[in-house]
């Protein structure tokens, strides 16, 4: 599979599957995490979801979006599908998706992102308080799947889909500004127990 083209969808994904429903999933009260399933054969999206802690506070966008495939009465074999995830995973959503039975996952925004650029912290004082690990200390190539950020296809992409890439990276980040802003400002109005 080419780099570029993985890239290319995985971004397109997020623009215009999982930021939609972001979207609406903020305005709720929920934190602006999503993840989608595609098929590994033609990138074709299965699911697409979006963080509904308000419903449930396990509901995280992977968890959420894992309990949602689950549901389909015909679902592909997880080794036949790529596991998307707008933010590095947290360790609860690690572990769904390694007993969920996929063999990889894609992140667009790292742990330190989380933290930083959108004052969501909880992912990473998790990992250090329970399992004494650093941000993305979590072996990302292991027994059961293998990771990687989205930047790093970026990264190694050729002019000039590199610059288009980045065009587009640009543009989702600052989507996500935007609905952090809106997060942010109206969190203290939800249920959500780590908020």
């Amino acid at each position: 599979m080419n780099r570029q083209a993985l890239a290319r969808r995985l971004l397109d994904v997020i623009e215009n599957d999982i930021l939609p429903l972001t979207k609406k999933g903020v305005a709720d009260g929920n934190k602006i995490f999503g993840a989608a399933i595609l098929r590994k054969s033609d990138l074709s999206l299965v699911i697409a979801e979006t963080n509904n802690e308000t419903e449930n506070p396990l509901w995280h966008g992977e968890v959420h979006a894992l309990k949602r495939f689950h549901e389909q009465a015909d679902r592909p074999d997880p080794k036949e599908l790529i596991f998307l995830s707008t933010h590095e995973p947290c360790s609860m959503c690690l572990s769904a998706i390694t007993w969920a039975g996929f063999d990889n996952f894609y992140y667009f925004f790292t742990h330190e992102d989380s933290r930083d650029a959108f004052a969501i912290p909880h992912d990473l004082k998790i990992l250090k308080e329970v399992f004494r690990l650093e941000p993305g200390g979590y072996a990302k190539t292991n027994a059961f799947w293998r990771s990687a950020a989205i930047g790093d296809l970026i990264a190694v992409a050729p002019e000039p889909e590199k610059t288009e890439l980045k065009a587009q990276d640009a543009r989702i980040r600052h989507a996500y500004d935007r609905l952090s802003e809106s997060y942010q400002s109206g969190k203290n109005d939800n249920s959500i127990p780590l908020n």
